[in-house]
Order: C-alpha cells, then sequence, then structure tokens
C-alpha cells in the first residue's frame, strides 16, 4: 500500500515512528511535512496529503495533530476524501470495513504508542467490505459532489 503521511506540530513526534512502522511492514510512505516541530497550521497538511490521496487512486493517508479532530475536518473537505478520526484498533477497523476511509486520522496528544500502532494495523490490514456499505459511501460522497 502506499500512504501520504503529514502532520503538524502537534503531531510530528510520532510521524516518524509511524511512517517507521508503515515502512516496516513493507508500505511505501511519502512524507509531506512538516520536516521539524515548529509550529505549523494543520490545514495546510491536511490539504497536502489530502490531494494526494485524492489523485493517487488506491493510495491512503495518514494525519496526525494534537487530537486528530482539525486534520480530520480539514481533510474532508477535499473532494474524494473519507478521513476517519479515530481513538483505538475497533474505529480504524470499522473506518475502512465499513467506511472505505482513505484517510486515518488521530492526535498525538490523545493516543499512547501502542494505541496509535493498532489504530495503524487495522487501517491497514482491514478491507472494505462493500455490500450494504457501497450504497451508504456512495450517499457520502455524492454530499460532497452537491456543493
Amino acid at each position: 500500500m502506499k500512504f501520504y503521511i503529514g502532520s503538524d506540530h502537534a503531531g510530528f513526534a510520532v510521524k516518524g515512528p509511524v511512517k517507521e512502522m508503515l515502512e516496516k511492514r513493507g508500505h511505501e510512505v511519502v512524507d509531506m511535512g512538516p520536516d521539524s516541530a515548529e509550529r505549523v497550521d494543520y490545514p495546510d497538511y491536511a490539504e497536502k496529503v489530502s490531494r494526494a490521496v485524492a489523485a493517487d487512486e488506491g493510495s491512503f493517508g495518514i494525519l496526525i495533530c494534537g487530537t486528530g479532530i482539525g486534520m480530520s475536518i480539514a481533510a474532508n473537505k477535499i473532494d474524494g476524501i473519507r478521513a476517519a478520526h479515530c481513538h483505538d484498533y475497533y474505529t480504524a477497523q470499522m473506518a475502512r470495513a465499513h467506511n472505505n476511509a482513505n484517510i486515518l486520522c488521530f492526535g498525538e496528544r490523545v493516543s499512547g504508542p501502542g494505541v496509535i500502532e493498532s489504530m495503524v494495523e487495522a487501517f491497514c490490514s482491514t478491507p472494505f467490505e462493500g455490500g450494504r456499505h457501497e450504497g451508504r459511501v456512495e450517499k457520502i460522497m455524492a454530499l460532497q459532489k452537491s456543493y
């Protein structure tokens, strides 16, 4: 799988370990920044990662800020993105299985290393179930097109 990853200053400390975790599992990772923990605005990195995922069919993204909330709100403004703000294994698993999420968002300040690892594992290993969920995801995507 190919992942685009980004953070703001509040998520920078775990971005590197998450990138390493993905690479150890054999995934391709493109780091969209930032390159330091200096203060930056999370919408800028949410946009970079989201536009890359939207343009690269079949790719995924990971966005990290303090809570994951701001990144998920900003990412979901980009057409074609289904960014899920997750906080544990189960929410990451369901984001993929039922919502066909293409970006995982979480917060460094509210998630410990073990939880982060389990969310990334769930997101990477869970396929979209399709079936009854397909029509619902299509309705979500139609909402983006209606505005």
